[in-house]
């Protein structure tokens, strides 16, 4: 029968494996260890593969408009390990990187060098290799998917806050405020087909809950973590209108609650009465 020769330590190892799994021979030892290292190595695989499944399933639950192209605060994973990074204001690439699985950004904050914004994991745009960037370019379609994306987020991200309990809510006044912000500083055009997230002076809006029509005119404080509140003009359903003013928690409640749309139809007034 072969044979191996091996260190003193090693044979004490084999010895005390045997003693206290009561194996009959060294022989058991170091097939029972090559078995465990076998399937140990399987199941390494495994995971790898459930986690990559699994990436594929939570990006699959999510409704989002484009499959390539993602807000980073919701990204949980690449199919090609590696994203691109893009700034929705200006369409510029900020970084590419290899991303590891699951992928696990608490903090990521960044300036863009073309048009200097500061961005977070809420506004950055991760655009997977499957997307055809080049083709996009050329067809002058790129910022308008970067766009589109990122509203879609801010959209879903507000629909979802709806439901989280009270504990919550300071973070998703949070979350009004900081999308208000881009908002204004990307100074994008305000969507008629779905709710704001921003309230900008000189914007007319409709409440959908109410039927009432507001007017943005100016900030009447200046917050700097917190959505300012503002004076305004309604719109009454007899022509008139009234000078009032809407404070900033209200003003939150309404973009929470997804009620406010940016109205599209001319507005006949009166007089204005205070």
């Amino acid at each position: 029968m072969a044979s191996i020769r091996v260190k003193d330590w090693t044979k004490e190892k084999l010895r005390k494996i045997r003693n206290a799994e009561s194996h009959s021979s060294y022989d058991s030892v170091i097939k029972t260890i090559l078995k465990d290292r076998k399937i140990a190595k399987y199941a390494d695989e495994d995971s790898n593969t459930a986690i990559g499944e699994s990436t594929q399933s939570q990006d699959a639950d999510i409704d989002k408009a484009f499959d390539d192209l993602t807000v980073l605060a919701e990204l949980t994973g690449s199919h090609d390990d590696v994203l691109f990074l893009w700034c929705p204001n200006c369409g510029n690439e900020l970084v590419h990187l290899t991303a590891e699985r699951p992928l696990g950004l608490s903090v990521f904050e960044m300036e863009c060098q073309r048009c200097l914004t500061h961005l977070d994991s809420q506004a950055i745009v991760a655009i997977e290799l499957r997307y055809p960037i080049e083709q996009k370019m050329i067809e002058g379609q790129l910022g308008a998917d970067l766009k589109s994306c990122v509203m879609d987020y801010w959209d879903r991200t507000l629909k979802t806050a709806t439901t989280e309990t009270v504990e919550t809510e300071p973070s998703a006044a949070r979350l009004v405020w900081q999308f208000d912000q881009y908002h204004k500083q990307f100074d994008w055009d305000c969507p008629t087909a779905v709710p704001t997230v921003s309230f900008v002076p000189g914007v007319t809006y409709r409440n959908t809950v109410t039927d009432e029509r507001i007017e943005a005119v100016e900030a009447v404080t200046e917050n700097r973590n917190a959505m300012d509140s503002y004076k305004i003009r309604r719109y009454t359903a007899d022509g008139g209108v009234i000078s009032d003013q809407l404070d900033s928690s209200t003003l939150v409640d309404w973009i929470v609650n997804r009620e406010l749309v940016v109205t599209d139809k001319s507005i006949e007034t009166t007089e204005l009465t205070t």
